[in-house]
């Protein structure tokens, strides 16, 4: 397969990064890349789906990674994935022998070493530029699931309408389940089990740098948990907050301690990204020096300096969220700084995950979940026309239209833009700009 013809695959069938901000997989590919990076390093407590699924297929999977490698003529390939995934790595075992230009680089169970920055840097000791990309080093990174995909994709000619879910917390029966696309959070969770408390709360992602949903949340082709938590769950007061009061709160307990930035894993990689020094600007409200504010630019939202490393509970990440929001719509750029020196100390300043899963809260809900690759009917999705990085879809179909599981229902936008597909065959009972309603047949 030569590459043009690998990107409208790609783009046609819709795949995007099952994970994040969804960044169309197609326009990541480029004959510029000497490495590719499999992600399968799942960093944040209790998400499981990605080296479950790496486990269930190996072969389809590397098999994938190393036609992308060849297609976009790359040296090698590299599947990130922490030392603890035993199982995972004994599936893939089974499998590299037959691949001799993938390799498998093991890392600590640490966080946030999901981060692609991060990643890149242990799997090939080079470092992505703050504010860079990764293909400005080479370096082109998938995720296990957007690899399958694309082995969908381009062997069976199978289009995104489906995703995988980790359904955790208080739950009966934890599992990680195959949805269609524009499954709504309740239907989903009756897929897996029963819910164990009377208040439940729902955290869409992971519990670092999710998000709170609710029970008519729909899942896209980015979701990949829905965590459940009872509301009085000291990470969900968390994470309902008043800005206004948590930059008070930085100008009468912040002490300088320094321990936001010493944990910042983007500043241990040499970015200019110092949290105490935000939190003492908004603390004294001195604007004498802005390049702390505009240093917000290269934060990556981890939340370790909010959710781990600040010893008097406040919200670093919050606010430098907000800083660098307002620096997008003003405009404002924050340069192309060179990185600094990789801190000498860098290696003992890695979060455990264990021990943030216990900072957290979580540790009792970290435990064995059941795997289900089928994919669980519904009778009514919505699908989003907007689920990915770049221009929405646009609607292709009618009030009224039959359609089929896999028939285009939002064609790709000019640009950057992905194909969305029909995850059920049925009846569309409503076309907005915004989402597309379809009930089953």
């Amino acid at each position: 397969m030569n590459l043009e013809t690998l990107k409208k695959t790609a783009r046609e069938c819709g795949i995007v990064g099952a994970g994040g901000a969804g960044f169309p997989a197609y326009a990541k590919m480029t004959d510029k890349a000497d490495t590719v990076i499999l992600n399968c390093v799942e960093c944040e407590p209790l998400l499981k789906l990605h080296r479950q699924l790496l486990a269930s297929h190996p072969e389809e999977i590397v098999s994938m990674l190393d036609e992308v490698r060849e297609t976009l003529g790359a040296k090698e390939a590299v599947i990130g994935i922490k030392s603890e995934y035993t199982e995972t790595i004994k599936a893939l075992s089974g499998v590299l022998s037959d691949h001799t230009s993938v390799r498998m680089e093991q890392v600590r169970p640490a966080y946030p070493m999901g981060d692609e920055v991060v990643l890149i840097y242990e799997a090939t000791g080079r470092i992505v530029r703050p504010g860079g990309l990764p293909i400005e080093q080479n370096v082109v990174v998938y995720n296990v699931e957007t690899m399958y995909n694309l082995y969908q994709a381009v062997h069976k000619g199978k289009s995104v309408t489906s995703k995988m879910v980790s359904i955790v917390g208080e739950i009966d029966t934890p599992a990680t389940v195959r949805v269609p696309v524009g499954t709504l959070v309740k239907d989903a969770i009756v897929l897996a089990g029963k819910v164990t408390t009377e208040t439940p709360a729902y955290l869409m992602g992971g519990p670092m740098m999710g998000r709170l949903g609710d029970e008519n949340t729909i899942i896209t082709k980015t979701t990949n948990a829905i965590i459940i938590l009872d509301r009085a769950h000291e990470l969900i007061m968390k994470m309902d907050k008043n800005l206004d009061v948590e930059r008070r709160r930085a100008s009468s307990a912040c002490c300088q301690c320094r321990t936001c930035t010493d944990l910042c894993s983007r500043h241990a990689l040499g970015h200019p990204i110092e949290p105490h020094r935000i939190m003492r600007a908004v603390a004294n409200q001195d604007v004498s020096d802005l390049s702390g504010f505009q240093n917000s630019a290269f934060c990556s939202g981890c939340g370790i300096c909010e959710k781990y490393a600040c010893p008097q509970g406040l919200s670093p990440k919050s606010i430098i969220q907000e800083f660098k929001t307002g620096l997008r719509s003003a405009g404002i750029n924050a340069g192309k700084p060179d990185p600094a020196p990789v801190s000498e100390d860098r290696e003992y300043r890695k979060v455990p995950v264990h021990r943030l899963t216990a900072k957290l809260g979580l540790s009792k809900y970290d435990v064995p979940s059941s795997f289900d690759d089928e994919v669980c009917k519904v009778s009514r999705v919505r699908i989003p026309m907007s689920q990915h990085i770049g221009a929405p879809a646009n609607p292709v179909v009618q009030t009224g239209d039959m359609v089929r599981e896999g028939q285009i229902i939002g064609s790709p936008s000019e640009g950057l833009s992905a194909g969305v597909h029909a995850s059920i065959s049925g009846t569309v009972t409503n076309v907005t700009e915004k989402y597309i309603e379809i009930s089953s047949l």
